[in-house]
């Protein structure tokens, strides 16, 4: 889906001139060993560039110029592998503004204790030397992930790779426009927020276009075009029988193919990553963009419904993160509650949009009346998600900062049929509980809207928080709502003082 191999991260080793050229000499290849192996692990998503080796402050300033120069540069990885005095970073951390990853491991796994040496000790001296270079970070006041153990480990390799996909989506973010077709729902709060103020953290630009934008390009699509495209949708989904013959089920499908072969050439036409729709303004379009948007997400863009830029952004986001993993994401929407006991549950849907890609069989394509919105009876598809652990998301704008907010679900499967429910939906356990995730998420301000994946777990998530450095309240299986409102008010404290 997206290419995270265009995207380099700098692999900086840290030493020092005092040692002499034999010893940096072998710095120098063990260095070029470790990016190797590393560079040719799967679970290290983005391309592994070794930089030289950093010796002074000049060497050091230069590598920093150089990549904040360097457009594809998402991220730097530091590790010490001897002894290198902090004071010569100060320069260069100080010009830096890509993410930064702490490395804190050694070359040699074992200690060899029948032949160690003080000649062995002054090269393999991480253990004191990432100390030092911890150090001046937190001096300096400065954001980055810390990663410990030793570099041939899986855990250390996965851990790394999760950050290479936060970093990534961070930059790919920059580089985005979220098209806004109208405004958002009237009245509504949540998708309201500081368009502004996202440029300025996210790097987001968030822009509005008016309906008849699209619809005007809705209707320069050739009946041939949607034809074309309805038989893509055969070979990868179920039909209802109505859909087959002449009528009006069959009308409705391709004016939906026709609605997302003219948003896909909008998206590309202005270079959006994600992009927004909502019922109370469809004017010049037959129906609510319902399939269309399934299949736009379902293909790598970020939606949100009812004019929720942030939760299309965020979508967008975790597309990017968990490109070639198993799993899928989605915009998702609270809907109802199953209060029985034992089987306390709580049902996700939203009126047409929710994405594919967490499906679990192939979805059927129906169409149905909406009820909302005064258009034509859209096609949309229909399923239950996959059973499974996942991971909802929500990004808000609390007015003097953002804030994300994380549930851990458990998603189960949907033993009583709905066939007066058309929709896709999605049906979990929350953590800790029920009544604790609801209470949890409503004391933190959480909204109806959110992200739902099954392709990532929190980790990703708060790794691209911190890269934003943003608030991030997570709701899991420890959490308990009391404490959770104490440490709520104690974030206000600090977070008022950035």
């Amino acid at each position: 889906m997206f290419n995270l191999k265009q995207y380099e991260f700098w692999f900086i080793v840290g030493s020092q001139d005092l040692y002499g050229e034999e010893t940096l000499k072998q710095v120098a290849a063990n260095a070029a060993v470790m990016a190797d192996e590393l560079a040719n692990d799967p679970l290290l998503p983005g391309k592994l560039v070794l930089k030289p080796i950093a010796i002074s402050p000049g060497v050091i300033t230069k590598l920093f110029a150089e990549a904040q120069a360097a457009e594809n540069c998402a991220g730097i990885i530091t590790w010490m592998h001897t002894f290198s005095p902090s004071k010569m970073w100060i320069q260069g951390l100080a010009l830096n503004s890509k993410p930064i990853l702490h490395l804190h491991t050694q070359f040699n796994r074992d200690i060899p204790w029948s032949t160690i040496d003080m000649d062995f000790m002054n090269l393999n001296q991480s253990a004191h030397g990432d100390r030092e270079h911890g150090h001046i970070f937190a001096r300096m006041r400065l954001n980055r992930k810390v990663v410990a153990g030793f570099w041939q480990d899986k855990e250390v390799r996965s851990k790394i790779g999760v950050w290479m996909r936060a970093a990534t989506a961070r930059l790919e973010g920059t580089r985005s426009v979220v098209l806004r077709l109208g405004d958002n729902m009237r009245e509504v709060a949540v998708t309201e927020g500081d368009k502004v103020e996202a440029q300025i953290k996210f790097g987001w630009q968030v822009n509005t276009w008016g309906i008849g934008d699209l619809a005007e390009r809705y209707t320069s699509v050739s009946d041939s075009a949607a034809e074309k495209l309805v038989k893509e949708y055969e070979a990868s989904y179920e039909f209802a029988p109505e859909l087959r013959t002449p009528g009006p089920a069959r009308t409705a499908l391709l004016e939906q193919a026709k609605i997302e072969i003219a948003l896909k050439q909008f998206l590309e036409a202005e270079h959006a990553g994600a992009f927004t729709t909502t019922f109370q303004d469809l004017h010049g379009l037959p129906q609510l963009p319902g399939l269309a948007a399934q299949r736009l997400m379902e293909q790598g863009y970020g939606f949100g419904a009812e004019g929720d830029w942030k939760q299309s952004m965020l979508l967008h986001t975790a597309k990017v993160m968990a490109s070639g993993l198993p799993g899928g994401n989605s915009f998702m929407e609270d809907y109802t509650y199953h209060f029985e006991p034992g089987k306390e549950a709580a049902l996700g849907a939203h009126m047409l949009e929710v994405c594919p890609s967490i499906a679990d069989k192939k979805p059927r394509i129906e169409v149905h009346p909406l009820g909302i919105g005064g258009k034509a009876p859209p096609a949309r598809m229909v399923f239950d998600a996959a059973p499974g652990p996942a991971v909802l998301a929500t990004l808000i704008d609390l007015g003097d900062r953002f804030r994300m907010i994380l549930n851990e679900v458990e998603t189960i499967t949907i033993e009583q049929p709905m066939p007066k429910l058309p929709v896709a939906r999605a049906l979990w356990k929350p953590y800790p509980s029920l009544a604790g995730a609801g209470e949890s998420w409503i004391l933190a301000g959480g909204t109806h809207h959110s992200v739902f994946s099954s392709a990532l777990n929190t980790e990703y998530f708060r790794d691209w928080a911190g890269l934003m450095d943003i608030e991030c309240v997570l709701i899991n299986k420890d959490t308990k709502p009391n404490r959770l409102h104490d440490e709520l008010r104690w974030s206000e404290a600090y977070w008022s003082d950035r």
